[in-house]
């Protein structure tokens, strides 16, 4: 029970974290590919990488409350999970675009949603901060 709770727990917090890391890089984005005409898989990179450090410094100190571990290999594997991140967002983002003609705002919130869901908690949770 008290395991079951604590991983309820630790998935709220992370999706809390994820609203705020992707808030940081969908504003990144915006303003790179609104504001500034940046190509929008470069925005999507750029985001990404302010989006992966909120997350990373929100997740290790906060959600999987991992400080006692090694920083510098938490921070390694994030780095790995965060590039699988990376590469499946600018993919989807990019199928969704050029393929089925979607905005690319729009491309980038669908994206979001399921990388987050379904990759970025699970390789957080058991492989970053296990």
């Amino acid at each position: 029970m008290i395991s079951k709770l604590k991983f309820i727990g630790e998935f709220l917090k992370f999706n809390i974290v994820s609203l705020i890391a992707t808030s940081v890089d969908f504003i990144v984005f915006v303003v790179l590919t609104n504001g500034m005409n940046l190509y929008y898989l470069s925005a999507t990179v750029i985001g990404a990488i302010c989006g992966g450090i909120t997350a990373f410094a929100l997740n290790r100190n906060w959600v999987f409350a991992r400080q006692e571990g090694i920083i510098n290999s938490q921070i390694l594997h994030f780095f790995l999970v965060w590039l699988g991140s990376i590469v499946l967002n600018a993919l989807g983002i990019y199928l969704l675009v050029e393929f089925i003609i979607i905005d690319e705002v729009l491309s980038k919130i669908i994206t979001s949603i399921i990388v987050g869901i379904l990759f970025n908690f699970t390789m957080n949770k058991y492989y970053v901060f296990k």
